[in-house]
């Protein structure tokens, strides 16, 4: 009886053992120097890329030029994610692909554009909103962007200046801030046949995002006083599935917010250097701020797990990237990020 409860006692060791052996995760490869982190993008100039690391422990300046020593001319526009690749897309003209954990070049795509402004991806094509001549309101564009072989094959015609850009569902819309001027529209590509259509919102749009209810959410700023003829700004929410406006929340007179970021359920806006969060059920624009700034000019907006970054750039010296808890409305960290400071990503 014994030798029976022995070798029942050493076989359920053995299954033991080997259970814990085959639960021992296998640690994963690290995937460059620049992986989870925050991802700075710099207009210049030079341009530049700063990455700071998740904990806030490291900050890296020209993180572009000390891998590959070479600058990425003038000026930075914004970046795109797509895979394990960034696409850093430049006014000058080109956009210039490298390994998003390692910056390391991979690639350049310099022929067919004149003032690229921002990229959106699906699948192996990507779009780039283009200006063209900015003084010309006739020849703006979407690039379309054959990603195997980084080569622009084709172009889809758009109103003046169009701005950022954002793939959902076979459709590509496009806000269109106006570039030097003024527009009023977001284009609506079907990138099936790349047919457009076109929803009137308010002047001067640029901020877009999807919500928690697959609405499309469209922050204009308006015309400001200066132009002589000041327009109202607003948010606004669209039907993606027909492009009807569900609703348009509209700002007093002299309110010209520019800056939005979304996350879970809240879009957070600056305005004033008042942080103000209006919520997916909400009916009316919040009438109290949730925290103040000290920002001397926000020109970049992120949120990521109830923090919230702001750019505040400075194009004579370097510019500061500042870190708070949305929770407390305190700022936790700054740090000293590249020459005009703009746009904040989380790789």
């Amino acid at each position: 009886m014994k030798k029976i409860i022995y070798s029942i006692l050493t076989l359920s060791l053995l299954v033991f053992s080997c259970s814990n052996d085959d639960d021992l995760a296998t640690p994963s490869e690290p995937l460059g120097d620049y992986e989870n982190g925050i991802i700075v993008s710099t207009e210049g100039g030079p341009s530049s890329i700063s990455y700071i690391s998740n904990d806030l422990s490291t900050l890296e300046n020209q993180v572009y030029f000390n891998v590959n020593n070479e600058n990425l001319g003038v000026y930075l526009q914004s970046v795109g994610f797509n895979g394990n690749k960034a696409y850093i897309v430049v006014d000058a003209g080109t956009i210039t692909v490298v390994n998003r954990y390692t910056f390391e070049k991979l690639g350049e795509i310099s022929t067919g554009l004149s003032l690229p402004r921002y990229i959106a991806f699906d699948g192996d094509t990507a779009y780039v909103s283009d200006w063209a001549d900015p003084f010309d309101a006739t020849d703006d564009y979407i690039a379309v962007v054959d990603l195997n072989s980084n080569t622009i094959t084709s172009t889809i015609a758009v109103g003046e200046g169009p701005e950022q850009v954002l793939v959902n569902s076979n459709k590509l819309y496009v806000s269109h801030k106006g570039g030097y001027s003024s527009n009023n529209i977001v284009t609506v590509v079907n990138t099936a046949d790349s047919t457009t259509d076109t929803i009137t919102v308010g002047s001067k749009p640029d901020e877009m995002a999807i919500n928690n209810q697959g609405d499309l959410v469209v922050l204009s700023g308006g015309n400001e006083s200066w132009t002589g003829n000041e327009t109202q700004a607003s948010i606004t929410k669209i039907d993606m599935s027909d492009n009807s406006i569900i609703s348009t929340f509209t700002f007093a007179d002299g309110e010209h917010p520019g800056l939005m970021a979304y996350d879970n359920g809240i879009a957070y806006y600056i305005l004033n250097n008042e942080v103000y969060g209006l919520i997916d059920a909400a009916t009316a624009l919040p009438a109290t701020s949730l925290f103040s700034i000290t920002a001397s000019s926000a020109y970049g907006l992120s949120v990521k797990n109830n923090e919230l970054f702001v750019a505040d750039s400075i194009f004579t010296e370097n510019s500061t990237l500042l870190v708070y808890d949305i929770v407390t409305g305190t700022e936790t960290n700054s740090f000293s990020v590249g020459i005009g400071a703009s746009k904040i990503y989380f790789n």
